[in-house]
């Protein structure tokens, strides 16, 4: 039966989720045998937000994300090879293994970086939306946010600055309920759709689970941001299915909250909703095959690569006075 245009969509989308998917359980696995230095942040069961928001984005669009940032640079193409050499350390890395999991950046993609600080990337994703305007491109910015970053002071101050300059800025919440180790609303007493009213700001919000939902909601955001109608918040109410960083042992969730994961687990959506518009199941399974030996391959390369050399640590850091 032959694809709709409909189901090529969200066979694309699914393709992206599986690659987020797959590298992140390989990531679990290197984390537990020691592989990767540093800790690590998982995005399973919230890969629909990267996938349909990347969907929406151009090559000269910006974005800035957060410690919880695989899936949104893997989405936006980041190169697997690069990226597992980084989060495991090695010189080959796309930053040459100095920044690992929290601080992926490649600027060759408009990816800024990912941010250990709760809300940092906010204002980051801010001054690119402001570049964007003064050199008079077509392109805009995107912010990736948690909920646990609503009460920080520098989204409130993003929101009022990019109202004020009509900023072409996308701020982009994963809301799945958790401000680390503690509910979201025992942290922050209002509602973010409120809050943006408060600047004047349009707020959507959406199934983050249901991929397709996802990317029309980025898409409308985003074609209203080139038209300079101003900044947009899109919500996507998602579910964290691992701990705050891996290896955490959630003692402060219910075991029925953990377990909601499996009922509401975008691939699981995705594929269902392939299956009942006619993609054969083969097809599914190939491109799952297909992905985690690209996967395999990149571990295998990363494995394989250099220790970073001490020498070459200072560039960047300092520079040559000159009289």
């Amino acid at each position: 039966m032959a694809a709709s245009n409909g189901s090529e969509r969200l066979f694309a989308l699914y393709r992206t989720m599986l690659l987020v998917r797959q590298a992140e359980t390989a990531l679990t696995k290197l984390f537990a045998d020691g592989e990767v230095p540093g800790f690590i942040h998982l995005s399973v069961g919230q890969e629909a937000i990267a996938a349909g928001v990347a969907s929406a984005l151009a090559p000269g669009d910006t974005l800035a994300t957060t410690h919880r940032g695989h899936g949104h640079v893997l989405a936006r193409g980041l190169a697997l090879d690069g990226f597992f050499k980084e989060i495991m350390g090695r010189a080959g890395g796309v930053c040459q293994g100095r920044g690992g999991s929290m601080h992926v950046a490649d600027t060759s993609l408009g990816i800024l970086g990912a941010n250990g600080i709760v809300g940092a990337g906010i204002p980051i994703a801010l001054g690119s939306a402001m570049a964007q305007s003064v050199l008079g491109s077509d392109g805009l910015a995107v912010s990736f946010f948690g909920d646990g970053a609503m009460a920080e002071g520098v989204l409130h101050e993003t929101l009022n600055m990019s109202a004020l300059w009509k900023s072409p800025l996308l701020l982009v919440c994963e809301n799945n309920g958790w401000s680390e180790f503690s509910p979201t609303s025992r942290q922050f007493a209002a509602r973010l759709d409120a809050l943006a009213a408060a600047f004047g700001i349009v707020h959507e919000g959406v199934d983050g689970n249901d991929a397709l939902a996802v990317a029309d909601a980025a898409a409308r955001a985003v074609a209203a941001i080139r038209e300079g109608l101003g900044p947009r918040v899109l919500e996507c109410k998602t579910h964290r299915v691992r701990g705050h960083f891996e290896g955490d042992p959630q003692k402060y969730r219910s075991a029925d909250e953990m377990q909601a994961g499996a009922r509401t687990d975008p691939l699981a959506r995705a594929h269902a909703a392939l299956l009942a518009a006619g993609v054969a199941a083969e097809a599914l399974d190939a491109a799952a095959a297909e992905i985690g030996q690209r996967i395999e391959a990149a571990v295998t390369g990363a494995r394989a690569d250099g220790l970073p050399a001490f020498e070459p640590a200072f560039a960047g850091v300092y520079t040559e006075m000159t009289s």
